[in-house]
């Protein structure tokens, strides 16, 4: 494999609008060689922006890096340009599976199914997701394979790690939302949970001066979650799950990590609200386990 990545690395160096990009950096990213793949692949990009395959193998890279959010945006602009590119539908299925949307992944599985029956790696998935084994969907479908090197063991007489102090109880006021959204990328960025009462569990907002609005905020939302599941009812759609907005400044999202708390996510308008939807469903799922540990 390393001198097919050299004879691909001259080619392209010899003529850098060629297409050979494509297989160099699928066979880096198969390495585990993420950065050089990166820039491989956003190089012929710049190149080719409307070249659906290019976005494919961007997504695929940005995946392996695990950055979702990213990933997501360019899976739906392969999408945009070729709709039934069965790459991007499998991409979007691993995202999905990610958050814990079963049901849209799924959707997008057999969107590619339909597209590419022939495909083990889809019938695959179809199937487990129909036994009930989306973890073994989502890692099925081949994305996040880099070879990641695990971080050396501590040595035997290193002292142990102190233990973390028990986090308050959501009754004892407003939390630090990295508490709350520990692991969550962006968890400082416009995210708020609160009760159904409006009162704060965890997150912060500040407006475009860099002022704390958490509490106004906070005061308005109360009630707003018995509001939306009156109107659902009302008009026949349901149980609602979600309410997005868009804003002159900026995005918003509304979700319910629980019956009894509400979840707002802000982000600015440069944030596609296809991207913003994966966002909150990930902060509402993060929120939910947080709760699950505090009853």
């Amino acid at each position: 494999m390393a001198e097919d990545v050299k004879s691909l690395s001259a080619q392209l160096a010899q003529d850098p609008t060629s297409l050979v990009f494509l297989r160099l950096g699928e066979l880096l990213r198969h390495k585990g060689q993420l950065d050089a793949a990166h820039r491989v692949a956003l190089s012929g990009l710049e190149r080719h922006p409307h070249l659906a395959d290019a976005h494919d193998l961007y997504a695929r890279i940005l995946a392996d890096k695990r950055d979702f959010e990213r990933a997501f945006d360019e899976w739906d602009m392969t999408l945009r340009i070729a709709p039934t590119h069965v790459g991007a539908l499998k991409g979007l299925a691993f995202l999905y599976f990610k958050v814990g949307d079963v049901e849209q992944a799924a959707a997008h599985l057999e969107a590619a199914q339909r597209h590419s029956p022939s495909d083990p790696t889809i019938a695959q998935a179809v199937a487990m997701v129909q036994g009930g084994d989306a973890g073994a969907a989502a890692a099925g479908l081949g994305f996040e394979s880099a070879a990641v090197p695990a971080a050396p063991a501590p040595p035997s007489s290193a002292a142990p790690a102190p233990t973390p102090p028990p986090a308050p109880a959501a009754s004892s006021g407003p939390l630090d939302e990295q508490r709350v959204f520990a692991g969550l990328e962006g968890a400082q960025e416009g995210l708020l949970l609160l009760d159904g009462s409006g009162q704060v569990l965890g997150g912060a907002l500040r407006d475009g001066s860099g002022n704390d609005v958490t509490a106004p905020v906070a005061a308005y939302l109360a009630g707003v979650s018995q509001e939306a599941a009156r109107t659902a009812k009302l008009v026949g759609l349901g149980t609602w799950t979600g309410l997005a907005a868009e804003g002159v400044s900026g995005h918003v999202h509304l979700a319910q990590p629980s019956a009894q708390t509400l979840l707002l996510i802000i982000r600015d308008r440069a944030v596609p609200m296809g991207r913003l939807a994966i966002i909150a469903q990930r902060a509402a799922q993060v929120a939910a386990r947080w709760l699950e540990r505090q009853a």
